[in-house]
């Protein structure tokens, strides 16, 4: 358990996330987010030289990723500090978040700050030397759509996995449908009153069109509207699977930013200085081979009773989830309603751009929880590789 890192209120954004080819596509992640990230200090009126330290969350190579946690510092105005590049596929906010908080704890840091940042669309086709090809053939690899159709330990797509632990855990086609049109129903709320909810936390992506020119990115770009009838009209994606398109996520494009710091610090910069955001605890887990939605559950295990409190203790519960399954035996493991997390959105709606999706995700859980007054916030999801991640912050 952590005692003394702190995210200040209002010390983090998520941008608005795009889907796959859409408005962010051509540009490079580590650049969109270093200057989304100048942007919003600016706005703040922070000096981004209060910072001694970067954790650089980014899973697909971008231009220059070699430099990257050093140049994205560089690019956002925190010139001088030190930093990480930290691949963990869809937990990569998790452990960029927590790591900061280690390192706070044990007073190596500061003011340590996550940017995590991702570009699904045009992802890079690395050419690998073949010495036993003829002909001086070669090996290529796709960033992305390689490594969502196979995983190189479990052997098959991701969506397999998902199917996997459907079919043992017995999750139906009916259930995964019902799953996707609650999380698109919980998503309409953020959407409410204009927008109220998400204009809590996010922060636009500003993409230069031409010197004279840009484009804001103010809201979510390629969610798909979903009713009953739509979703039971889809086939599975897979032969007698039970997820259809409807009921997994996409691809996406976006950042997000979280300071961690001090409790002093944070008080310093928290717009209400009378909300406190402690980070308590991480859990980790890896699930069987070719299983990944199971590994979400012994890693919410270990962040709770590493809290020192129960699922019962929560105030809400956010997680990533890819294919409605997850959320579905999350829910039977836990002993807890489906129907009752992820309020407000989930990555099975808005798409996950991978680094930055959990990110958005506990900083959705941190604005719920404020809203109600304080608690325990819990985020669990997986990862690439049958991996999983939780984290507990209290709030209030």
């Amino acid at each position: 358990m952590l005692t003394k890192a702190f995210i200040p209120y209002k010390g983090y954004y998520s941008t608005p996330f795009a889907r796959w080819q859409g408005s962010l596509a051509n540009e490079n992640a580590i650049i969109l987010g270093s200057d989304t990230s100048k942007r919003w200090l600016a706005e703040k009126k922070w000096d981004p030289k209060m910072f001694d330290y970067l954790f650089l969350g980014i899973t697909i190579g971008q231009h220059y990723v070699f430099y990257g946690s050093t140049w994205a510092a560089a690019m956002m105005g925190a010139t001088g500090i030190p930093g990480v590049t930290l691949m963990q596929a869809c937990s990569t906010s998790t452990t960029c978040i927590f790591q900061a908080g280690v390192g706070v704890e044990t007073g190596l840091y500061q003011m340590p700050f996550c940017l995590m940042a991702d570009r699904c669309s045009n992802g890079p086709h690395t050419i690998w030397p073949n010495p036993m090809g003829p002909g001086g053939e070669v090996e290529s690899e796709n960033w992305l759509m390689d490594h969502f159709n196979k995983d190189p330990w479990a052997g098959g797509a991701m969506i397999q996995t998902a199917e996997n632990v459907a079919k043992e855990a017995g999750v139906t086609r009916e259930q995964c449908d019902s799953v996707a049109l609650r999380r698109y129903e919980q998503y309409l709320d953020a959407l409410a009153d204009n927008r109220a909810f998400q204009k809590r936390y996010m922060f636009p992506a500003e993409v230069r069109l031409s010197k004279k020119k840009s484009l804001m990115l103010e809201a979510d770009e390629g969610v798909t509207p979903t009713t009953k009838d739509g979703l039971a009209k889809l086939k599975p994606v897979l032969p007698e699977g039970a997820h259809t398109f409807g009921a997994q996520t996409h691809p996406a494009d976006g950042n997000a930013g979280v300071i961690v710091t001090t409790r002093e610090k944070a008080k310093e910069l928290s717009a209400d200085p009378s909300v406190e955001i402690r980070v308590i605890s991480y859990g980790y887990a890896r699930a069987k081979k070719g299983f990944m939605a199971m590994s979400v559950v012994p890693a919410v295990r270990m962040a709770l009773e590493k809290a020192g409190i129960t699922v019962k203790d929560v105030a809400a519960i956010k997680t990533h989830n890819p294919f409605a399954a997850n959320d579905i035996y999350m829910a039977q493991e836990m002993g807890i309603d489906v129907n009752n997390f992820n309020n407000y959105g989930s990555p099975l709606v808005f798409g996950h751009p991978q680094a930055p999706t959990a990110g958005r995700c506990i900083i959705e859980g941190i604005e719920e929880v404020a809203m109600k007054g304080g608690g325990y916030l819990l985020f669990g999801g997986c990862a690439a590789g049958d991996t999983g991640a939780a984290m507990v912050l209290k709030i209030g």
